[in-house]
C-alpha cells in the first residue's frame, strides 16, 4: 500500500504594517517578529490606571508644573523598530534626546523612548512581558515598567547589559519614589480605580 505524504503547509506570511490598517476601531494591533498581535481595548481600570499615571507623571515632567519637565510623555504612540511595531500605554522621551517635537504628520515614533509603562489585563500580561519586554532590551530602553490594576502594583524595570533589573515592586497606597520620575514623589494609591472612587463622588 502506498504511503501518502504529508502536505507540508506554506511558511506564514509575515505580517505588515498594511494589516494593521484592516482591524477592527475596538483593538489593538501590534507586530512582533513577524506575528499581528490583536488585543482589546482597555477595561475601564486598566484605562483608568493609565490615566492617571498619565497625569502624575505628565504634570511634573512633560508640563514642568511642581517638578523639572525635561519630557515628552505620550500614550499608546506607535513605536516603530524595524520590522517590529509596538503599541505602550505610555511612553517617555527625555529632552535632550528629542529637543523637538517630530512633525504634527508624523503617525509613528522610530527612536526608542527612554521610559515606557504596560498596564497589564489578563489578556495583554503575557505579551507585555515575554514579547514586549525584550524588544524594549534590545532597544535600549532605559526604564520600564509594569502596572497592575487588578493586583494594585507597580513595577520598576532598569535596562543593563546582561537584561533587565528589577528595582523595586510597590503596591496599595504607597508613596513612592521610582526611577526615572524619582524626583517628585507619587501616591500610587491614585491610579487604582477602588481609590479614586471617594473623590469623584465628592467632586460631583
Amino acid at each position: 500500500m502506498r504511503k501518502l505524504r504529508a502536505m507540508a503547509q506554506p511558511p506564514k506570511k509575515p505580517a505588515t504594517y498594511e494589516d494593521l490598517f484592516a482591524l477592527p476601531e475596538n483593538v489593538v494591533g501590534e507586530i512582533i517578529q513577524g506575528e499581528l498581535i490583536v488585543s482589546p481595548r482597555p477595561a475601564f481600570a486598566h484605562a483608568h490606571a493609565a490615566s492617571a499615571l498619565g497625569a502624575d507623571v505628565g504634570a511634573p515632567f512633560f508640563r514642568g508644573k511642581g517638578g523639572p519637565g525635561g519630557w515628552w510623555i505620550l500614550d499608546e504612540i506607535e513605536l516603530h523598530f524595524g520590522s517590529d511595531i509596538l503599541v505602550p500605554d505610555l511612553a517617555g522621551w527625555r529632552r535632550d534626546r528629542l529637543p523637538k517635537a517630530p512633525s504634527p504628520r508624523e503617525p509613528f515614533m522610530t527612536l526608542a523612548p527612554d521610559w515606557v509603562c504596560e498596564v497589564l489585563s489578563p489578556s495583554t500580561a503575557r505579551v507585555d512581558r515575554r514579547l514586549k519586554l525584550p524588544v524594549y532590551a534590545r532597544e535600549q530602553v532605559a526604564n520600564a515598567w509594569f502596572i497592575d490594576p487588578l493586583l494594585r502594583t507597580l513595577e520598576v524595570f532598569r535596562w543593563q547589559r546582561d537584561g533587565w533589573l528589577l528595582v523595586g515592586t510597590f503596591s496599595d497606597g504607597e508613596q513612592v519614589r521610582a526611577e526615572p520620575f524619582d524626583a517628585v514623589e507619587m501616591d500610587l494609591g491614585g491610579l487604582w480605580l477602588e481609590e479614586a472612587a471617594p473623590a469623584l463622588s465628592s467632586a460631583g
